[in-house]
C-alpha cells in the first residue's frame, strides 16, 4: 500500500478550496514544489493548477487537490502542509522533517532528500505494531 508524500491540515485543504473556488471554471488545484532561491538555498513554490502534469503526485484532503512537483518529493516526504493567518502574515507553511535549517526572514530553506531507508525502516516497524 502506497502513502501520501504530503499531507496537510484542514485549515491549509480549506485555503486551497478557496483559492481553487476563487480562481475560475478552470482551476482544479495548487501544485507544490521547490527551488532554488532565497538566503538559505531553496523555496517552496505554489502555484494554481488548470492543467495537471501526469507525472506529479495526488495529495487529496477534505476536497482539496494538491499536486507535487516530481522534482520535489524527496524533499518533501513526511512534510505537512499547513495555513495561517496572523496580524504580520498569511499564507502557507511546511513542517518538513527534511529541512535542516532556515533563513532569518523565514522565505527560504536548507533541505536535505529524505532518507528512503529510514522511511521504510519506519514503515515496516509501523505494520508490524498494526
Amino acid at each position: 500500500m502506497g502513502f501520501a508524500v504530503m499531507t496537510m491540515t484542514e485549515a491549509a485543504a480549506a485555503r486551497v478550496n478557496a483559492i481553487v473556488g476563487n480562481s475560475g471554471p478552470d482551476a482544479k488545484g495548487i501544485r507544490v514544489g521547490i527551488k532554488k532561491g532565497g538566503c538559505a538555498g531553496m523555496e517552496y513554490t505554489v502555484d494554481l493548477v488548470t492543467e495537471p502534469h501526469a507525472k506529479d503526485d495526488l495529495v487529496e484532503f477534505s476536497g482539496a487537490k494538491v499536486w507535487i512537483e516530481p522534482s520535489a518529493v524527496l524533499y518533501l516526504l513526511g512534510t505537512q502542509m499547513d495555513f495561517e493567518q496572523t496580524q504580520m502574515r498569511s499564507g502557507f507553511t511546511f513542517v518538513n522533517p527534511n529541512q535542516t535549517s532556515a533563513c532569518g526572514c523565514g522565505e527560504s530553506v536548507e533541505l536535505k532528500p529524505a532518507d528512503l531507508a529510514a522511511l521504510a525502516k519506519s514503515r515496516e516497524g509501523q505494520t508490524s505494531a498494526v
